[in-house]
């Protein structure tokens, strides 16, 4: 992991460039997320991320990415991350995260929201919440040139008043022409990200997943993507594509119409 001191910084036009890709996204996740209900399959939830991003010129980051076959993720229920959209059809009480990037002009915005679809239980209702205030106190607690362990000891807090596991293997990250790029942005403090540090110009993601049970996860070895918890409990995740300015953060992929800071779900 490189010292934040030293990590790529974005001049003011590299800045506004990000400013448009992250503009983008938020305005796909607008647009999809009244889609996203029962009856619905993943697979036409990725379509119709696919074909907007193309009637506006730009292009789906996550198709054949490393192999990725659609783009954009879909996990459901106990997926923590990187769910293949296919033929499942959403209904009432499920949880589904839709995982979104976009390259506009070469560079990216990245962002995710979990949905609640119809009538769900409370657990699901609470740790959706749960994982939309992580994010939300992580941004809330970094300041210019601060220390990346900061953004893991906000998430693990909020987990921990409600006894939750949070994801340590799957992380967030720097971006901008390339779509992962360091730092990592790990949920958790580790004795690494106490020597990282967010300076002015780091673009990055925020992304805690914060799983109903166990923090541990398994990799589905058939498609080599899918991530489940261990213990098959429900997981949610929110992201956001973050700038680090003089001044503070400032998030790129604000939705007009999606959940804002103090959203109650």
């Amino acid at each position: 992991m490189l010292d934040g001191r030293r990590n790529l910084r974005l001049v003011d036009t590299d800045r506004d460039a990000m400013r448009i890709a992250g503009k983008f996204n938020a305005q796909l996740m607008d647009f999809i997320r009244p889609h996203v209900q029962a009856g619905i399959t993943t697979g036409e939830i990725d379509r119709l991320i696919h074909e907007y991003t193309l009637d506006h010129g730009h292009v789906p980051a996550c198709l054949g990415y490393h192999g990725f076959p659609k783009s954009s993720c879909t996990s459901v229920n106990e997926v923590i991350c990187h769910g293949i959209p296919g033929s499942y059809e959403l209904k009432d009480g499920d949880i589904v995260n839709v995982d979104i990037t976009s390259i506009v002009d070469g560079w990216h915005g990245d962002q995710s929201e979990t949905i609640l679809i119809g009538e769900v239980s409370d657990e699901a209702r609470s740790v959706t919440q749960c994982a939309f205030d992580a994010m939300h106190a992580a941004i809330a607690a970094i300041t210019p040139e601060c220390c990346v362990a900061i953004i893991g000891r906000a998430v693990v807090a909020e987990a921990k008043k409600h006894g939750y596991g949070v994801v340590e293997e799957y992380v967030g990250h720097a971006l901008g022409r390339r779509f992962h790029q360091e730092p990592s942005i790990p949920h958790v403090p580790t004795r690494a990200t106490h020597n990282v540090f967010l300076m002015p110009g780091v673009c990055f993601t925020i992304e805690p997943m914060i799983n109903l049970g166990t923090h541990e996860t398994v990799l589905d070895r058939r498609d080599g993507w899918t991530v489940r918890t261990k213990d098959n409990k429900l997981s949610a995740q929110f992201e956001h594509t973050i700038l680090m300015t003089e001044t503070g953060p400032e998030i790129l992929t604000l939705t007009q119409n999606g959940p804002q800071i103090g959203h109650q779900f």
